[in-house]
C-alpha cells in the first residue's frame, strides 16, 4: 500500500508508539509563549481590586486619588464599567455563573468579590495604585461555615440528577447481616496550576480578540459574545499554551475586566491573577460531608447502598460536587438511593476540578467498602469482585465494556497482593507501622460535537486545524498522531494547529473528553481528506481543504455505559508517635481504552495519582470564620505534594476495547486521582487499625488516633 501523495510506503502505526511532546523543545527553552507573554503594542495592565468583607455593600471607592497617581488610566467599578447580559444559556446547558459579570452593582457577597479594576501603564504602576484604592463598605453578617447538618441544604441537578432511588433502602439495611453506616469528609481544595490565569483582550479592526490562558476557545467565545452582546464571528480567542488548568480555565472575572477596560481605553489590556487572587476568584472543589450506608449478607454481597453527599456553593450561583454519582456507576444493590445536596454559604463559587465528584466521592465509598470487607472477613479485591454488577446500577443501560476486574487481578499479581496479611497494625519497619490498601475507580468517558479541518500541501505535508486547548497533557502531541495514521504518513508530514477559535467549534479540555472528542472530528475530516487525494489528480498550490463535524456520527452512538476503570494500590509506613504518614509505592492500573501516547498517558496517570497523595495527605483550604477568608491563602499555607512526598509509582494499563466504539479512545486526564486517596486511607488503616475518614490524615489526626480517641 502506498500514500495518496507521493507513492512512499505508508506508515500507520503512530498511535500506541511513545513520542515526545512536539512542543516539547519550545517550553523548555522559552520559546513557547503563555497567555501573559505574548507581546502588544501600547499593551496597558489592568489589576484587580478585591472586597475585604465577607458580605455587605459598596458604600463608596476613593477613586480620585488613585487616578492622579502615575501612570494610572482609569478605575473600573460598579459605577462606570458597562453592562453585561447574564440572561442566558451557555456551556452545555449552563446558566453563567454571576461572578463574572463584575462591576455590574455595589452588593458584596463573598470576601474577594471584584471591586474594581486599576489600568495603567505598567503593571507595577498598577498593583500600587490597586493597593492604594480605599473601598468603604457597608458590612453584613456573614456565614461560611460549612456543616454535614447544615438545615438550609437542599439537593440540586447539576450535569446529572440530583437523587436517585430504588428499593425499600430501610428494609434491605434492617435485612442485611452486615451494615456499615458511616460519615467521611473531604476540605476545600484548590487547583493551583502553575501558569496563573492570564488574558490580555483587544480591538483589532472592529473584532474583539482575547490571548488568554484557557481550556476552550469555543468556550471563551461564547461567554463573551452573550456577555457582551456580540455576534459570536465578533470574537476571536486564542490559546497556544496553557500551563494547567485542572477544571478552573473557563471563564472568569479577569477575563471580563480586561475586555471592559479594553472597550473603554481602545488599547490592548492585560489582567494577570496573583497566586492569592486565584484562591477567590479561580474556583475550587467544594468540601463534602458524605453518609454511606452500606448492607449485606453475610458473604458480602450488597442488599443496600446510600450514598449521600452534602457540598457548598456560593449565594449567587449554585455548583454541585456531584460525589454521590460514582456509586451510580460501581456497585449495584436492591435498594439502591443517592442523592447530591448543596448549601448556600457566603462564598466563592466552587468550580469542576480534576475528577470532579469522583474524587472526593471514591473516597467515602471506597473507603466504606473496606470497611464492609473487613465486618464480612473478606479480602478487599474479592469483595468488590462479587459486586460487580452486570449493567448500570441507575441506568440500566449496559457496559460498554467494564475490565475492572482485569485491573484488580493484573495490579493484585504486580503488587504482591497475595502475601497480604489482613491483620491491621501487625507489619513493622523498625518505628514504622506498615500497611497496604486498594480501591476501585472509574470515570465517564464521553464525547461532544467537534469540527476540525484538514489540508493537504503540494509539498507532502498537512495541516490540521482544530480549536482544541491542550492543557500540559500532550494533546497536541497526540492529535498529529492521530491525524498521521488516519492520513497514512509519518507524524514529521502534519503540522496540528490549535487553541484558536476561528478553526471552528470543539469541545474542551475538559470532563476526559477533550482527546476523545478532537481525535473524532480530526479523523474524520482526514479520512475524507484521504479519500478526495485518492480521486482527484493533484493538489493546486493552495491545497485542498476539509472540513468536519462529528454531531451526527455522535448522535448516533448506542446508548451504553462508557466509563475508563482503574484499581489502585498503595503502601505506607506510619509512625504514630510523630503521626508523620509515608507513602512508600503505588501502583495504578487501568482500563481507559486505546492509549494514543504512551509516554504523555503515563504521566497522566501518575500525575492524577501524586495529587491523590496529596489530596489524602496534605490540600487543605481552611477558612476564619471571622473574616470570612483563606487562612494561608498562597503554596505556604496551601500544602501541596512534593517531592519529598512522592514514592516509586507506577502506572500502566489493560486492553480495552468496545467493538461499538469508532475511536476507542477513553479519557484519561481524571481517572488517576480517582481511588487513589480511598487507597491510600485503607493503607493507612491496615497499618494502624485504625479508620481516618476526614482527609487529610494529617499527623495530628493521627496521633490523636494512637492516642486511644475514637476512629478519626
Amino acid at each position: 500500500m502506498t500514500t495518496a501523495i507521493t507513492g512512499a510506503p505508508v506508515r500507520t502505526s503512530s498511535v500506541g508508539t511513545a513520542h515526545t511532546r512536539i512542543e516539547g523543545r519550545d517550553k523548555v527553552t522559552g520559546a513557547a509563549r503563555y497567555a501573559g507573554e505574548v507581546p502588544f503594542a501600547d499593551l496597558a495592565y489592568g489589576w484587580l481590586v478585591l472586597s475585604t468583607v465577607a458580605r455587605g455593600r459598596i458604600r463608596t471607592l476613593d477613586s480620585e486619588a488613585v487616578l492622579a497617581m502615575p501612570g494610572v488610566l482609569a478605575v473600573l467599578d460598579h459605577r462606570n464599567a458597562p453592562r453585561v447580559e447574564t440572561d442566558y444559556t451557555g456551556l452545555m446547558g449552563m446558566r453563567p455563573d454571576p461572578t463574572i459579570a463584575v462591576f455590574q452593582h455595589d452588593r458584596v457577597p463573598h470576601l474577594g468579590w471584584p471591586v474594581a479594576l486599576v489600568v495603567a501603564e505598567t503593571s507595577e504602576q498598577a498593583r500600587e495604585a490597586a493597593e492604594a484604592l480605599v473601598v468603604h463598605y457597608e458590612q453584613e453578617p456573614h456565614d461560611v461555615e460549612f456543616d454535614g447538618e447544615h438545615p438550609d441544604a437542599y439537593p440540586v441537578d447539576g450535569h446529572m440528577p440530583a437523587v436517585t432511588e430504588k428499593g425499600d433502602l430501610d428494609a434491605a439495611l434492617a435485612s442485611s447481616a452486615v451494615v456499615v453506616d458511616a460519615e467521611y469528609t473531604t476540605p476545600e481544595e484548590h487547583h493551583n496550576p502553575m501558569e496563573p490565569h492570564a488574558a490580555t483582550a483587544r480591538w483589532e479592526g472592529g473584532r474583539l480578540e482575547l490571548i488568554d490562558s484557557n481550556q476552550g476557545a469555543t468556550w471563551v467565545v461564547g461567554e463573551l459574545a452573550n456577555l457582551f452582546s456580540l455576534d459570536p464571528a465578533a470574537v476571536r480567542v486564542r490559546s497556544e499554551h496553557v500551563g494547567g488548568g485542572f477544571g478552573s480555565k473557563g471563564v472568569r472575572a479577569h477575563q471580563v475586566a480586561a475586555v471592559m477596560a479594553a472597550t473603554l481605553l481602545q488599547r490592548p489590556v492585560r489582567v494577570v491573577l496573583t497566586r492569592r487572587q486565584m484562591f477567590s476568584l479561580a474556583g475550587y472543589r467544594s468540601p463534602t460531608t458524605q453518609r454511606v450506608r452500606l448492607g449485606a449478607d453475610a458473604d458480602g454481597r450488597l442488599r443496600a447502598l446510600e450514598h449521600r453527599s452534602l457540598s457548598l456553593t456560593s449565594t449567587v450561583y449554585e455548583f454541585i460536587e456531584p460525589s454521590a454519582g460514582v456509586a451510580r456507576v460501581m456497585y449495584d444493590a436492591g435498594a439502591h438511593h443517592t442523592a447530591n445536596r448543596v448549601v448556600r454559604l457566603d462564598v466563592p463559587t466552587p468550580t469542576f476540578m480534576r475528577a470532579p465528584g469522583e474524587a472526593p466521592g471514591s473516597f467515602a465509598l471506597e473507603v466504606a467498602l473496606d470497611e464492609l470487607a473487613e465486618k464480612c472477613g473478606l479480602d478487599p479485591i474479592e469483595l468488590r469482585l462479587r459486586n460487580e454488577p452486570d449493567k448500570g446500577p441507575v441506568s440500566g443501560l449496559p457496559f460498554a465494556g467494564r475490565n475492572l476486574a482485569a485491573c484488580f487481578r493484573e495490579g493484585a499479581r504486580r503488587f504482591g497482593w497475595a502475601d497480604r496479611d489482613p491483620r491491621p497494625g501487625v507489619r513493622r519497619d523498625g518505628r514504622w507501622l506498615l500497611g497496604t490498601g486498594t480501591a476501585a475507580a472509574s470515570f465517564p468517558s464521553g464525547a461532544v460535537p467537534s469540527t476540525a479541518t484538514a489540508t493537504a500541501h503540494p509539498d507532502g505535508t498537512f495541516t490540521v486545524r482544530i480549536s482544541a486547548a491542550d492543557i500540559g497533557t500532550g494533546a497536541r502531541t497526540a492529535l498529529t498522531l492521530v491525524a498521521a495514521d488516519a492520513l497514512q504518513v509519518p507524524p514529521e508530514r502534519v503540522h496540528v494547529r490549535i487553541g484558536d477559535s476561528d478553526f471552528g467549534p470543539a469541545m474542551i479540555a475538559g470532563g476526559s473528553m477533550g482527546t476523545r472528542s478532537w481525535s473524532w472530528a480530526v479523523r474524520a475530516a482526514a479520512g475524507e481528506l484521504l479519500e478526495r487525494l485518492a480521486l482527484g489528480a493533484g493538489i493546486p498550490l493552495e491545497g485542498i481543504t476539509v472540513r468536519s463535524d462529528t454531531a451526527a456520527a455522535i448522535g448516533a452512538l448506542t446508548p451504553a455505559e462508557r466509563h475508563s476503570f482503574g484499581a489502585q494500590f498503595a503502601e505506607v509506613a506510619v509512625d504514630v508517635t510523630t503521626g508523620e504518614v509515608r507513602v512508600r509505592r503505588m501502583l495504578g492500573i487501568f482500563a481507559a481504552g486505546r492509549i494514543v501516547n504512551p509516554l504523555t498517558a503515563r504521566g497522566q496517570f501518575l500525575g492524577g495519582m501524586i495529587w491523590g497523595i496529596s489530596m489524602a495527605l496534605h490540600e487543605e483550604a481552611v477558612r476564619d470564620r471571622a473574616s470570612g477568608g483563606h487562612v494561608g491563602a498562597d503554596l505556604a499555607g496551601y500544602h501541596v505534594a512534593t517531592h519529598a512526598d512522592v514514592p516509586g509509582i507506577e502506572a500502566d494499563w489493560i486492553e480495552d476495547t468496545d467493538p461499538s466504539d469508532p475511536v476507542g479512545i477513553k479519557g484519561i486526564g481524571e481517572i488517576g486521582i480517582v481511588g487513589a486517596a480511598a487507597a491510600l486511607a485503607n493503607a493507612v488503616w491496615h497499618a494502624t487499625g485504625v479508620r481516618h475518614r476526614s482527609l487529610p490524615i494529617r499527623p495530628d489526626r493521627v496521633l490523636s488516633a494512637a492516642a486511644g480517641a475514637p476512629d478519626a
